[in-house]
């Protein structure tokens, strides 16, 4: 069952000439409906400045446009604070313009809510003095504080509001749903002069008609002495769609299992040329377009798993996600314009090695190449992270390196996708392969950002010494504690020769707490190619750490020099 709201809304300027308030609703059809949500918003433009209503205005059309263009892999959070950012620079903009200078009491200003339901949860945004209240039973549930500075003698200015300043801060909160529930948006002129009775009142006895209720509401604030603009919203969910429905899940369960692939086979407009891989989870085959004569990768589910929803999902997750990122250093997904007929995935072909491969061709690679494919693959995951996704499954054999030395990140079906996290109400904590995968994913965290990172700096360790930073121990641990107590291998056992700050920028990169890594890969990469100023200096490791093999050889050898040397003053003095 798809999402389904009834709303009734109500503005007027009241006892003013001119009514500063702006409302909106967007209600979309589907997929927008399932992948954005609904939206309701309210703005209410500063009287004292002509500009008021035109702020208003725009902030609520600006926001219920602009929010649909978002990408649909981003939350709701980002998506709207990245639009109320641009709104709000914009609104700012014009007050400068007109005035050179901001006056709280002139200028493009407005105050802002706005509710964003998708999936099974309310996101509300507020800034400024309006007010949203949730239906509790017999009781009204403020979930948004006003944002006013009181100076004394009754006076108060706004302390926060759209077009204020350059840079917005605007109050943020999730609420999960049920069917029933009930959102009562309303500006100040409204809510400092209707008792909360008054509007449970209103909504009893309109229940079949919000709009009606939303009159009723603000037009017990005018009977009640408000001298200011009336605006009322009234958002009631009627059904909420289930935690898995979806795109991918009506697609998954739509399309039936392609049979068993053979060469010189047509399939689906496909000839099949060779297998290329098989696993449990998985076959691959090379296969051209009949059409165009373009070569492609098909992946064809496992059998075994066929029957498993939440498997045939997350396979088709991969060309999903491939199809919505563009950057050289990630798989590309291959369009042909025509209905698929079975479960399976194109990719683009990609003529090289893994990276596995690579690491067994080069067992010590200089420190620039190594640099290199680092910093490839970073970008590839910058480009994921900037769509907030999460690979979560980050290892040599994900890993692409073609002729030319291009490198790209290739099995996207464990990423996290925060779009679709939020819709479903489910991540996947411990999708990656262990010895890859960061310590806070086996204590119930959820893959993000600096996970990824973590990875990408055992790969590079790898990579330079041939054995992972922490050997299988991090892996074993379940509690933080035991984490803690695992000690990073410096990587200058095995590579003296190589600069300690290169060891100490892989040591900060594979911390076991997230927060003690890199801000981001971009920095982990920076940190590779210079030292990082603003960490403590150490000292180069001693012998006994960095190879305690040759240290212990070393001292026996002199213990038997000194012994050999006693001996013989002994033989001597006899």
């Amino acid at each position: 069952m798809p999402l389904k709201v009834a709303a009734g809304q109500y503005s007027a300027a009241g006892r003013k000439p001119a009514n500063q308030d702006f409302h909106g609703l967007a209600v979309p059809r589907e997929p927008l409906l399932a992948t954005k949500g609904v939206a309701i918003a309210l703005a209410d433009g500063i009287s004292s400045s002509a500009s008021g209503r035109q702020a208003s205005a725009a902030a609520v059309h600006g926001f219920l446009a602009d929010y649909y263009c978002t990408s649909e892999t981003w939350s709701v959070k980002k998506s709207v604070e990245r639009v109320l950012a641009a709104i709000n620079s914009w609104l700012f903009a014009q007050t400068q313009q007109g005035q050179g200078r901001y006056d709280k009491d002139r200028g493009w200003v407005c105050t802002f809510s706005a509710i964003v339901v998708k999936g099974r949860t309310a996101h509300l945004f507020h800034v400024g003095d309006a007010r949203i209240w949730q239906v509790q039973g017999q009781a009204l549930e403020p979930l948004t504080t006003e944002h006013r500075v009181h100076v004394g003698g009754g006076q108060s200015h706004l302390g926060r509001a759209l077009g204020v300043a350059p840079h917005l801060e605007i109050d943020y909160r999730s609420v999960p749903l049920a069917p029933g529930d009930t959102f009562v948006l309303a500006t100040d002129g409204v809510h400092e002069h209707v008792p909360h009775g008054a509007i449970l009142a209103a909504l009893t006895t309109h229940d079949n008609d919000l709009d009606a209720a939303a009159r009723a509401i603000a037009d017990q604030a005018l009977h009640r002495g408000s001298e200011d603009n009336l605006t009322v919203q009234v958002l009631r969910i009627e059904a909420l769609p289930q935690p898995e429905a979806g795109e991918l899940h009506d697609a998954a369960a739509a399309l039936p299992l392609p049979p068993l692939l053979a060469p010189r086979m047509e399939f689906d407009g496909w000839t099949i040329v060779r297998e290329l891989h098989a696993s449990s989870r998985s076959h691959i085959h090379l296969a051209v377009d009949l059409a165009t004569q373009q070569i492609a990768v098909l992946k064809t589910p496992s059998i075994a798993l066929a029957d498993d929803p939440a498997y045939r999902e997350r396979f088709l997750l991969e060309e999903w996600v491939a199809r919505r990122i563009d950057s050289p250093h990630v798989v590309r997904a291959v369009a042909t314009g025509r209905p698929r007929r079975a479960l399976y995935l194109a990719l683009e072909y990609i003529e090289g090695r893994t990276l596995r491969q690579w690491m067994v061709d080069h067992p010590r690679p200089p420190l620039d190449a190594v640099r290199a494919i680092v910093g490839q693959v970073a970008r590839g995951l910058r480009a994921l992270h900037r769509m907030e996704m999460v690979h979560q499954d980050l290892r040599p054999e994900n890993v692409m390196i073609d002729a030319t030395g291009t490198v790209r990140i290739i099995d996207l079906g464990a990423t996290s996708v925060a779009g679709i996290v939020e819709t479903t109400g489910r991540g996947d904590h411990l999708l990656g392969t262990p010895q890859y995968s960061a310590p806070e994913c086996f204590l119930g965290g959820g893959g993000t950002p600096a996970a990824d990172q973590f990875a990408l700096a055992v790969i590079g360790y790898e990579m330079l010494t041939g054995q992972l930073p922490h050997g299988a121990q991090l892996a074993q641990c379940r509690t933080l504690a035991q984490q803690k107590r695992v000690r990073y291998r410096t990587l200058l056992a095995v590579r003296p020769e190589l600069p300690l700050w290169i060891d100490e920028a892989l040591r900060k990169a594979v911390q076991p707490e997230p927060q003690r890594r890199h801000g981001d890969v971009d920095e982990f990469v920076a940190s590779l190619h210079r030292p990082d100023s603003a960490q403590p200096v150490r000292r180069r490791p001693p012998l006994a750490a960095r190879d305690p093999v040759a240290f212990w050889q070393g001292v026996s050898l002199l213990l038997a020099i000194g012994w050999l040397a006693m001996w013989g003053l002994r033989s001597v003095g006899a």
